[in-house]
């Protein structure tokens, strides 16, 4: 399940930096949540650190991405893979 950035949102820089996949990022008026770098933080902390620290309570599950939690491990999997530096030859 990936989570979303509802339009309550203000703007206040909290959830990007605790963010351990970069999936948070400005969009045109509020933060957004790339779905496909969204692991609720699984492979990282128990739980979602967004919305741990979010004052407004803006970030639910995002219904348009509904994930068990193999699958957002099978997420992390993957991205840490991607991001593992290459080997230099």
């Amino acid at each position: 399940m990936a989570l979303l950035i509802t339009d309550e949102c203000i703007n206040c820089d909290v959830c990007e930096p605790e963010c351990p996949n970069d999936a948070i990022y400005m969009g045109p008026d509020i933060y957004e949540i790339d779905p496909n770098k969204c692991t609720e933080c699984v492979g990282h902390f128990d739980e979602p650190q967004c919305v741990q620290v979010c004052p407004v309570n803006c970030i639910p599950v995002n219904p348009d991405f509904v994930e068990n939690n193999e699958r957002l491990w099978q997420k992390y999997r993957r991205l840490q893979a991607q991001s593992a530096p290459t080997p230099v030859a």
